[in-house]
């Protein structure tokens, strides 16, 4: 399986302004989320992109996105009906094909800086199906995400062949529905804020919108996909950042700062502003 195109998902009222917030990327040079974004799936063979937008954003996401401008589209979703639905305005673009599927709210750092997406396109292609990066999270904090339950893969640490999924469920229905065998007391496997789908999510997320005419998860549809064909799971190890969350943006940055060239400078003016908090041995108690 050959993954070329990606889709953007960035309609969600919440949502719409983080891809256009600046940041400073490892090289130290200042963009956008949406161009950093953009690096994300062009390290993985991405060769056309479109991000699905709220209508009349598409002129100003277009100014933003850098030198990948010339390979991206740009799909209005024209009302806001959920997220499966945002997903099925572009099925005209994936017409058919598998693709990699990224969230505009998150941004993904790698410990080695080859790219999270790299890793999982090039692991879609080896199992041939479809396969949702995962990571292991707290209870507390699940009922932020989606989240699967399932079982691991024989000979392949970290990876698991999904039986279940749930939308941002309480820690109840996770203890119920999610377990995974091996996992730490305590922690679920939540969505990482990237997919490589085959073309049969776009079938599911077509007909969940047509079912409703109010706001959708695509969870319910991968938990159909999880019934209906192999479904699998990878744990990463590297990083997901919630823009949207509380001080989002600031951990995004200073991850991205200390991974990159600059790491030892910024390592010193943290020590140093620690240093100078009320309390710290620089600063008076």
């Amino acid at each position: 399986m050959r993954v070329k195109k990606c889709v953007l998902t960035a309609a969600a009222p919440s949502q719409r302004r983080l891809p256009l917030q600046m940041l400073i990327d490892r090289d130290g040079v200042e963009r956008s989320i949406l161009a950093i974004l953009f690096d994300e799936a062009a390290r993985a063979g991405i060769e056309e992109v479109a991000v699905v937008v709220c209508p009349g954003d598409g002129e100003v996401y277009a100014a933003v996105a850098g030198e990948h401008a010339a390979r991206v589209r740009f799909i209005e979703q024209p009302e806001p009906r959920g997220y499966a639905h945002a997903l099925a305005c572009a099925r005209s673009f994936t017409a058919g094909e598998p693709f990699l599927h990224m969230v505009g709210d998150h941004l993904f750092v790698s410990h080695d800086g080859n790219g999270c997406a790299a890793r999982l396109v090039a692991l879609a292609g080896q199992e041939d199906c479809s396969i949702s990066a995962v990571q292991a999270t707290r209870e507390g904090q699940i009922t932020q995400f989606g989240a699967i339950g399932g079982q691991p893969v024989a000979g392949k640490p970290g990876l698991y062949r999904i039986d279940a999924v749930l939308e941002k469920p309480t820690p109840t229905e996770a203890e119920q529905r999610l377990f995974v065998p091996g996992l730490r007391a305590g922690h679920y496997l939540c969505f990482f804020g990237l997919h490589v789908f085959t073309p049969a999510v776009m079938d599911l997320v077509e007909e969940l919108s047509r079912q409703t005419s109010g706001p959708c998860s695509v969870s319910a549809a991968l938990d159909t996909l999880a019934r209906s064909e192999r479904y699998l799971a990878l744990e990463m190890q590297d990083r997901r950042y919630d823009l949207g969350a509380r001080y989002g943006l600031l951990h995004a940055q200073l991850a991205l700062a200390l991974s990159g060239a600059d790491r030892a400078a910024i390592l010193a003016s943290l020590v140093e502003m620690l240093a100078l908090q009320p309390g710290g041995a620089g600063g008076r108690s």
